[in-house]
């Protein structure tokens, strides 16, 4: 099928957003496959079996997950093997050489003082708290809202001593921010299909209430085809996309994720202009 793309600062007519949901279920299809896993970050924690070491590795390797994809992969896996490619054991049975190392690790703005603090906050959660799941799932069950328990996720982490630059790697929705990276972890933990790509580990939190990892990508491709008006990247734009997808389906609205990201990133449709 295709689909005409535009820029619009209009509401999309109904007619229209049927002929843009087939389009995207055949986008899905192409993109949420195994193949997927190859070029993209969920590759590293795919390394793992062992249900905390894809976690820990999912975490980091989202944290990581802005610049180019090659770098955060390259970057990702060099952090992991610092962390002797076994993160959970590293967060329990680390000392002080092995963190000497990662004192070292820069991946762009995250350096190694940043990357210590997360290992420090990640020992307290598995810890003291549960570890994530439970954390997640716990902000989940007071505020039944994704924007609510990444907040709680964002005050459990932030919990333990820290300097004041580590917060900007922990998204604020409060502040607006659109909370990509936490999203696209949530989306790995929780979602789950016959293609297994993304891991549903997590049974507690439906997948029918995750939000779109919106970046440059999936906010370009959302905006062309009229499913998005608003201009930032921010959370306001993560609700309106969102709200659109689960019209498309209520059950797993962040399958689009595939579609709408991949549109760009491998099709390189060009975007006219009406």
């Amino acid at each position: 099928m295709m689909v005409t793309f535009r820029r619009s600062n209009h509401m999309t007519k109904t007619t229209d957003l049927q002929k843009i949901k087939l389009f995207l279920d055949e986008r899905v299809a192409c993109y949420n496959r195994q193949e997927f896993i190859e070029t993209d970050p969920i590759q590293v924690p795919h390394q793992f079996t062992k249900k905390e070491d894809i976690e820990i590795a999912a975490f980091f390797t989202a944290t990581l997950s802005w610049g180019q994809r090659t770098n955060i992969i390259r970057n990702a896996k060099r952090l992991i093997e610092m962390m002797d490619n076994a993160p959970h054991d590293f967060l329990y049975y680390a000392g002080d050489n092995d963190l000497s190392r990662i004192a070292q690790f820069v991946h762009r703005t995250f350096n190694g003082d940043d990357c210590l603090f997360f290992i420090h906050s990640l020992q307290n959660i598995y810890r003291n708290h549960g570890g994530m799941e439970h954390v997640f799932n716990e902000g989940f069950q007071q505020e039944e809202a994704i924007e609510g328990t990444l907040q709680a996720f964002r005050t459990r982490f932030l919990s333990i001593p820290h300097e004041p630059r580590v917060r900007k790697h922990i998204a604020d929705v409060s502040a607006n921010s659109s909370a990509k990276r936490l999203n696209m972890f949530l989306r790995w933990m929780v979602r789950h299909d016959e293609n297994e790509v993304d891991f549903g580990l997590w049974k507690h939190i439906p997948t029918s209430a995750l939000m779109l990892p919106l970046d440059v990508h999936t906010g370009n491709v959302a905006r062309a085809l009229g499913l998005l008006t608003r201009k930032q990247n921010d959370w306001k734009a993560v609700e309106e996309v969102t709200s659109i997808l689960r019209t498309f389906d209520c059950t797993d609205p962040i399958k689009y994720d595939y579609a709408l990201f991949g549109i760009e990133a491998f099709e390189g449709i060009p975007f006219i202009t009406k």
